[in-house]
């Protein structure tokens, strides 16, 4: 049987559970959501996991994911966490709110939100299905495109998600943190969350959202995120990828920009045997602001891919992206970063970096950093650059008595300092740069 072959069939087998799935959704399956998630199921009859013979998925072989059946968690036992796990997974030090959801699903008991804005919405998409029905209906599906079967089985399956609403001129006064808490202690379970966030005319907002695995089970995670940045809106999204070693985790964020808005997308991508990261903005009116900062990194077999697409549309825009990889051990990354100037683009200022550092001689980087222009009066630049780290820079250092571990430190504090440091949270930026050495099991500077 083909590797094609074998995904069809193991298509089939999600699609055969859906009578199922669809008796046990109450009243979600009167509400207009449903109608999509039918529309969805269709077109998963029709698509294909990809295959390393796609051109977006050529460096990243799903093979290890598809080798298993993955349980939706409306049939399993729910994942019980304490209080305990979830303070020893946040970031802390500083004000915000925090809302949970564990498999997918809303869990009101740790979730803790203080005092709100009027009409500002922080709650989880069932809820907002039914309570805000207007908003919902306006914003979701609008940008998102199902183009394979990950992004279709997600509209197919998910039930719940984020939704944060910030209406005209409102401000987060807190950055809120997201959970995803991930795993079952006693099947191989599908967290399969929809998230959607708004942000309204000239409102504000930071979102911290953290991916976490529970026990030692293996794991999937698939997340579909839209958001929508309204005219003058500033928004930092910064999305932490923790999940455990033996997770899968895909990921695709849909971002639509209105005229003068501020866009922050900060990635940091630690965990999972295998992650796909697909993020893609559309700058669809003058003098907007898209800043796509990224680390991932990788040790023993990871498999770290990251996808951007960034679609000028509109004149006197601008794109800011930097991506940095750290690669350890047997790990590899994959970096492929495309920049779309359509002809009506014109005065676009667009600059593109991804540099990644090999720290084992077994480690692998595959990046393709991508211009298409079909305007004339721009400023573009991209570049990606891969080696080792800076030997004239640590032979200096050991001259001056650094031992050997410190030297390496020194350095790859220095070379990820930049992406750290955009983060708009100082204590946060402090807790970051200790994730990063943790993770690598090196001496934190």
């Amino acid at each position: 049987m083909s590797e094609l072959n074998k995904y069809d069939a193991i298509r089939d087998w999600y699609i055969s559970n859906f009578q199922d799935f669809e008796s046990k959704l109450n009243g979600q399956s009167k509400t207009f959501l449903h109608d999509i998630r039918k529309d969805a199921l269709t077109k998963l009859k029709d698509l294909h996991f990809p295959t390393i013979k796609d051109e977006e998925w050529k460096y990243t072989n799903i093979a290890p994911l598809m080798k298993e059946n993955f349980v939706l968690p409306e049939k399993v036992e729910a994942t019980k966490i304490d209080e305990e796990f979830i303070y020893k997974n946040s970031f802390t030090d500083f004000d915000y709110d925090r809302i949970v959801f564990i498999n997918g699903k809303f869990s009101p008991q740790f979730s803790i939100i203080g005092e709100l804005p009027k009409d500002v919405v922080i709650g989880s998409l069932a809820k907002a299905i039914t309570e805000n029905t207007e908003i919902v209906k306006k914003y979701i599906g609008k940008y998102s495109k199902v183009e394979h079967a990950f992004t279709a089985m997600n509209q197919t399956y998910s039930t719940d998600g984020l939704f944060v609403y910030l209406p005209e001129g409102k401000m987060l006064e807190r950055p809120l943190q997201v959970f995803f808490v991930n795993g079952n202690e006693n099947e191989k379970i599908l967290s399969i969350p929809r998230n959607l966030v708004i942000a309204e005319s000239g409102s504000s907002g930071k979102i911290i959202v953290n991916y976490v695995g529970v026990n030692n089970n293996s794991y999937f995670t698939n997340t579909l995120s839209e958001i929508h940045v309204d005219v003058n809106a500033n928004l930092d999204y910064i999305k932490i990828q923790s999940e455990k070693k033996n997770a899968f985790h895909i990921d695709k964020t849909d971002i639509y920009q209105d005229k003068g808005s501020i866009f922050n997308h900060y990635s940091f991508a630690f965990g999972a045997s295998l992650s796909r990261t697909d993020i893609n903005s559309v700058l669809d009116n003058e003098n907007i602001e898209c800043h796509f900062y990224g680390i991932y990194l990788g040790k023993d077999k990871q498999h770290l891919d990251h996808h951007t697409f960034v679609d000028h549309a509109k004149p006197n825009c601008m794109s800011n992206e930097v991506y940095k990889g750290i690669l350890d051990d047997e790990s590899r990354g994959v970096f492929n970063g495309q920049i779309l100037v359509r002809p009506d683009a014109q005065k676009t200022n667009a600059y593109q970096s991804n540099k990644t550092v090999l720290l084992s001689d077994k480690a692998t980087i595959d990046t393709k950093p991508q211009l298409e222009i079909f305007a004339n009066d721009v400023k573009c630049s991209h570049g990606a650059t891969i080696g080792k780290l800076d030997e004239e820079a640590y032979f200096y250092i050991r001259s001056r008595g650094v031992e050997d571990k410190i030297a390496q430190s020194m350095l790859i504090h220095a070379f990820a300092a930049d992406v750290i440091e955009a983060v708009n949270i100082e204590q946060l930026r402090d807790q970051l740069n200790h994730k990063l050495f943790e993770t690598l099991n090196r001496i934190e500077i």
